[in-house]
């Protein structure tokens, strides 16, 4: 991740994680609570690759493990925001840029499955028996149900702001300005590869005979 991202990461996150713990927090919704931080996290991820959303997400996951009024073990949600990024970075799109929207709400809906999960999971290996009370179904169902209709809202701006603000100058001069290897990239590198396999040599022409 470079230097130059870390600025507009560490505002967005803040931001995130100021709405999460003011306002989200304090709804007393049905169920899960609407994370947007790691709405936060996964946009970010979808620009800066799957190293820069690994980087974010634990810096991310860290700050609301020590933010008021967290009442679990430190570290448990940085570790499920940790992976939340990296695997999100690994759908990161060519050039950071999501060209439909459904691709973009199937990583986010997989997402808040998956950190849902992830968190009551480690929370069971810590003793923590919350999501057992609550039931876990409810709180996948809902969780997905949240951050769906967040998503729309948050994802793309961030998108957008990470793009923007968050390019190094000279690495946007040499062209080389990508946050880490994608599935766009991958599929580049194979569609390329697949073009220059065929035989490099030229067939000779034979000899013609002196009469």
């Amino acid at each position: 991740m470079r230097l130059a991202r870390v600025p507009v990461a560490a505002i967005l996150v803040l931001l995130g994680l100021i709405l999460q713990v003011s306002v989200f927090g304090r709804l007393q919704l049905p169920g899960a609570t609407p994370d947007i931080l790691l709405l936060v996290v996964v946009g970010l991820a979808m620009v800066y690759g799957p190293t820069g959303g690994c980087l974010v997400g634990f810096g991310a996951g860290l700050l609301a493990d020590l933010a008021p009024p967290s009442d679990h073990a430190i570290g448990r949600y940085a570790l499920v925001l940790c992976l939340m990024g990296y695997a999100a970075g690994l759908l990161r799109p060519d050039h950071g840029r999501q060209r439909s929207v459904s691709g973009a709400l199937l990583v986010v809906a997989v997402a808040a499955v998956a950190s849902t999960l992830l968190y009551a999971m480690v929370g069971a290996l810590v003793g923590d028996t919350a999501a057992r009370h609550v039931g876990l179904d409810s709180l996948v169902l809902t969780a997905l149900l949240y951050d769906l209709l967040l998503a729309p809202f948050v994802v793309p701006v961030v998108m957008l702001i990470g793009r923007r603000f968050g390019k190094d100058p000279v690495a946007a001069a040499t062209g080389d300005d990508e946050g880490g290897p994608g599935l766009g990239t991958l599929a580049r590198y194979r569609t390329t590869r697949e073009a220059s396999s065929g035989p490099t040599y030229k067939k000779r022409r034979p000899f013609a005979k002196r009469p």
